[in-house]
């Protein structure tokens, strides 16, 4: 912790307050223990720190108040509404003031996501923290401000009102999608902890995992997951990202049986020249992608490509050094910005790399990674034409047809393409909001249309999109 005494300045802005049915002011809880959380929605980092800000709620319900403070990074990150869909996505249950002009940010000094700033009850900081494992440093912490103010302490407990999610749909933050066997198609239905196969025309034919955050394994209806992302299909077996379980799951399609592949639960590190050739544990992976015997691995949380070894189910470093960064160079020595999405061509592993608005492409003969599309972690926007100057905004999924990558530009809400030959992009797809992954199956283009929570098909000969319609199998 870094140690001071000053006065904690205002945390009010003009844009106003979420997941609480009022404005505040730090007045208001004078006598109470404040732990402010700088964040952003896209920020893997942020994600992480979740379940230890739960962990300190639960404990410590009558002395401390967390406050969100979402400072974001992306355009399309200030909405409220943008907000809003990402404390319902994670379950936040604490207030959060939109800090949309970075005016608490500057006020705090702050200059990284997510940092932690601990402020005494009687209104005065204490320390801030930058980066992931906070637990263990802001718990002491808590308990010697609860010793030193004892009975000057509030403990009465706020009556904080969180959003209440309205939506009925029977997808709920889909995530990614894969063409299955017969003609089905798997989707990660996020949202509700749990992967659903589907007929052409959205028909539920099976449903894996309870929906239940949690990892325990078993039967389709015992298995847990939490928050799963990407999927990859070997013969009978459907291999799936558990992004917030940091793990690879394995379903048996045959025997509907759920089991880890790989993965521990706990965020795994590893950077630079540590743990090449080495088994590691994957860190909050979000997509899949298979080639024979190998499948790769977008571990977001760790900036890298992992590669599992599908007759061992061995996983271990492939792509990035771990540093959060867009350099090109061989596999080492190259760096990620929160790998999101994968899609293989040829003899090219392409990459939606998703912090630095940025499209990249691993060439598995030469094992050189490049740049197609973006300049660095703050240059971002919405601009189609020549490859070398177009724009994304935090793009997460990819697919290639013949010459064209297909890109889910997430935060600009559209689909574009790339054509491989020309170099150039364009906006074929407008109106979304915020999707998530993009297939060609079956002669259409199916797009999970994330944040409005609905599964789209595509014709890309006449433009013309189908809302399909997720019905439970009669």
């Amino acid at each position: 912790m870094i140690t001071g005494r000053v006065r904690a300045p205002e945390i009010n802005t003009r844009y106003g307050w979420l997941n609480t049915d009022q404005s505040y002011k730090l007045a208001d809880f004078r006598g109470k223990i404040v732990l402010l959380d700088f964040w952003t929605l896209g920020c893997i980092n942020c994600q992480h720190i979740i379940p230890d800000l739960n962990r300190l709620e639960a404990e410590y319900p009558e002395e401390l108040v967390v406050i969100g403070v979402h400072s974001a990074k992306f355009d399309a990150e200030k909405t409220q509404h943008a907000i809003r869909k990402a404390i319902l996505k994670f379950g936040i249950k604490h207030p959060v003031v939109n800090d949309a002009d970075f005016d608490i940010w500057r006020q705090y000094a702050i200059n990284a996501w997510p940092t932690l700033v601990l402020i005494d009850p009687n209104g005065n900081v204490i320390g801030q923290k930058a980066g992931e494992g906070i637990y263990e440093i802001v718990q002491p912490n808590i308990e010697r401000l609860i010793q030193d103010f004892d009975d000057k302490l509030n403990r009465a407990v706020f009556p904080f009102r969180p959003e209440e999610s309205l939506d009925t749909t029977t997808l709920r933050f889909p995530a990614k999608i894969i063409a299955g066997p017969e003609g089905t198609l798997f989707v990660s239905d996020s949202g509700h902890n749990r992967i659903l196969q589907i007929s052409a025309d959205g028909k539920v034919l099976a449903i894996i995992g309870n929906g239940q955050v949690g990892s325990e394994n078993g039967s389709y209806q015992k298995a847990s997951f939490n928050e799963p992302h990407g999927l990859a299909l070997k013969g009978d077996i459907l291999y799936v990202a558990d992004a917030k379980n940091n793990a690879i799951r394995r379903v048996d399609l045959v025997e509907k049986v759920v089991t880890t592949a790989s993965g521990t639960g706990e965020l795994d590190y590893y950077f630079y020249e540590e743990k090449w050739g080495e088994p590691v544990n994957p860190n909050s992976p979000w997509d899949l992608v298979i080639a024979e015997d190998v499948m790769y691995i977008a571990n977001a949380g760790n900036h890298q490509v992992l590669k599992m070894d599908l007759r061992t189910e061995v996983v271990t470093r492939f792509a990035g050094n771990g540093r959060e960064a867009l350099v090109n160079g061989p596999l080492k020595e190259a760096s990620f910005n929160q790998p999101s999405g994968l899609a293989l061509h040829s003899n090219y592993l392409y990459i939606a790399d998703a912090e630095a608005s940025a499209i990249r492409r691993l060439d598995l003969t030469t094992g050189h990674v490049t740049t197609l599309i973006g300049w660095g972690l703050f240059d971002f926007g919405d601009q189609d034409g020549a490859a070398d100057a177009a724009l994304l905004q935090h793009a997460v999924g990819l697919t290639v047809v013949d010459s064209t990558l297909y890109i889910a530009d997430t935060y600009n809400g559209k689909i574009k393409a790339l054509d491989l030959i020309k170099n150039r992009v364009k906006t074929i797809i407008a109106g979304l909001e915020e999707p998530n992954d993009v297939k060609f199956i079956q002669g259409y283009l199916w797009v999970t249309d994330t944040h409005q929570h609905q599964l789209l098909k595509v014709n890309l000969e006449t433009g013309e999109k189908h809302l399909v319609a997720i019905t439970n199998k009669q």
